[in-house]
């Protein structure tokens, strides 16, 4: 086992997103608040020394003993604090064979973790006006086309975004898997009956999803993984990120996939699925940086993204249904929302009664797993990464979010009578958040 931890003092006061829950059966976006002027600054949180150790010794005992007990062949773990990564590291093995260990810079692919990617980078090129959330799907893909000419003319990039075209649950990912191109799937959708009104029903989709970066694709005239590069991977220096088949296989520092057998694993072949389809699932990177994708996710690197967008794409669009979903059986658990590539779940303290927001999303891809969370309330982030098929995956980011607790004994603050506040960014640029999204420091 071989880790890196990082820790470092907040440097200054951050955001924490505004999320507008609106109506579960017409998407539409948040609207935003009037601006007033930051009262004063707020008190920072320090991580004493003792509280570090006990977060460091409860994260090493958990990943630990799943590799004892041969659970997992390999993890990778990132959390973010504030604006710093307070943890990372790697633990176990990138090739069960060779027993090479994984350490913070170990590249994985993500899955489904890369939607989290599409919808910001799309938010990227809406703040430009390169394109618009209500753009019409067929107008950027002109063979684009469902069973119904009325209906194909209804799809908009944030219908595709939020998995409310009303196709079938995973319409076409068997083609996807295939190796088809994007544009060939377009001009297939209407051999596919539409289960329901355009807007109105959440499908998870991966298919007509990742025809978002075909958009962005004919949008900028560039191939999405330079786009990608272009505007996030380089401004935020996630170095090992990427978005290709053939980046992973350059990169010398890479968890190979396992699969389980009678006594153990066995390593297995990377493959080439989702590579055709990066927005729904083709994403690689190391744990190192998705922590650097966390911290501009809770509120650095304005230069990138406005806050004002992000609160766009972390909006609550449509409700998903059901109770079977693993992370419904989280602790507090309340109800979920799908926003733009992103699961926006509600929880509720048992103590309290105070309900919270967890931004989240799961992927899974050639026997890789991967979850990432956004605590707002508590500007924290957590990522995990896996390559092997496992059932740890499923509530491993509650349980890292308990142990944090138990280490950094947060303060208590009653965020219901705090007031409306704005704060500023060099520039002039001015945002809006509410304080139940804020936290004490």
């Amino acid at each position: 086992m071989k880790k890196l931890i990082v820790i470092a003092a907040p440097s200054m006061v951050l955001i924490a997103l505004l999320f507008s829950f609106i109506s579960e059966k017409q998407p539409r976006l948040a609207q935003q608040s009037q601006t007033l002027q930051l009262p004063q600054p707020l008190p920072e949180v320090h991580f004493p020394d003792v509280s570090q150790q006990q977060l460091v010794s409860s994260i090493e005992s958990y990943f630990n003993k799943a590799l004892d007990r041969g659970q997992i062949v390999g993890a990778s773990v990132a959390i973010v604090k504030c604006d710093s990564i307070i943890y990372v590291g790697g633990f176990g093995n990138r090739n069960a064979r060779v027993k090479d260990t994984v350490n913070a810079a170990t590249v994985f692919r993500i899955g489904s973790v890369s939607k989290g990617f599409a919808g910001i980078l799309a938010g990227i090129h809406v703040e430009e006006g390169l394109i618009n959330w209500q753009d019409k799907v067929v107008d950027h893909i002109p063979n684009f086309k469902l069973a119904s000419t009325t209906k194909t003319r209804k799809v908009t990039l944030s219908h595709i975004l939020s998995h409310t075209t009303g196709l079938p649950y995973h319409s076409f990912t068997n083609l996807i898997e295939d190796g088809l191109p994007l544009t060939t799937i377009a001009g297939r959708f209407n051999e596919v009956v539409p289960l329901q009104k355009v807007g109105t029903v959440y499908n998870y989709q991966n298919a007509v999803f990742a025809l978002s970066g075909k958009i962005i694709e004919q949008a900028t005239g560039k191939p999405l993984r330079e786009v990608i590069k272009n505007r996030i991977f380089d401004p935020l220096q996630m170095t090992t990120a990427s978005a290709s088949y053939e980046a992973l296989q350059q990169s010398d520092n890479v968890a190979l996939p396992h699969q389980r057998i009678r006594r153990g694993w066995r390593p297995v072949a990377i493959n080439k699925k989702y590579y055709n389809a990066i927005a729904a699932g083709g994403i690689n990177a190391s744990a190192i940086d998705m922590g650097k994708w966390m911290k501009f996710l809770l509120g650095n690197n304005p230069d990138v993204l406005m806050p004002g967008i992000m609160d766009q794409v972390f909006s609550p669009i449509i409700q998903v249904g059901g109770r079977r979903n693993y992370y419904q059986r989280w602790p507090g658990y309340s109800k979920s929302f799908y926003g733009l590539g992103w699961r926006v779940h509600t929880f509720t303290d048992s103590e309290t009664g105070e309900p919270s927001t967890v931004v989240h999303h799961g992927g899974g891809v050639n026997n890789y797993r991967s979850e990432i969370a956004i605590y707002p309330n508590e500007d924290l982030g957590i990522c995990v990464l896996f390559n092997s098929p496992n059932k740890m995956a499923k509530d491993c980011i509650p349980k890292i979010h308990k142990m944090i607790q138990d280490a950094m004994e947060l303060p208590k603050y009653d965020y219901s009578k705090a007031p409306l506040i704005a704060l500023q960014y060099p520039g002039n640029h001015y945002f809006t958040i509410k304080a139940p999204f804020l936290s004490v420091r």
